[in-house]
């Protein structure tokens, strides 16, 4: 007989990706704090026991050590408007982390066009 497979992993996914949805909402339209710029939810983790959410964002616009300390200050704020939206028993507790992952790739795509670049002005001569 077959064993049955697991749906937490899949579970622990659609969870993560809820609070990555409501946090965005909840970050753009009810926290009003001005060190708070154009904010990004790039990804959310979530523990096996959904306690702590780890909560990985990206600055458009403002300045990032401002930004990371208003979310700190509001983590518990959005904590409870999460909990209005989620159905599951336990609100993970928030941790942000600034994502520099975007300017990783700016910096990748600018060191692609310089090699390219070169590469015609080799091609030409």
């Amino acid at each position: 007989m077959a064993a049955k497979k697991s749906s937490t992993p899949n579970r622990a996914f659609k969870v993560a990706d809820q609070i990555q949805r409501d946090l965005s909402e909840l970050i753009a339209r009810e926290l009003k704090d001005p060190r708070v710029g154009m904010v990004t939810i790039q990804s959310v983790e979530v523990t096996p026991d959904y306690a702590h959410a780890k909560v990985f964002y990206s600055v458009l616009t403002g300045e990032p050590a401002a930004t990371q300390e208003a979310l700190d200050q509001a983590a518990g704020f959005l904590r409870a408007g999460l909990f209005k939206r989620l159905h599951i028993h336990t609100v993970p507790t928030l941790h942000f982390v600034f994502d520099r992952t975007p300017e990783h790739a700016a910096d990748m795509n600018a060191l692609i066009a310089q090699a390219v670049a070169s590469r015609s002005k080799e091609d030409t001569e």
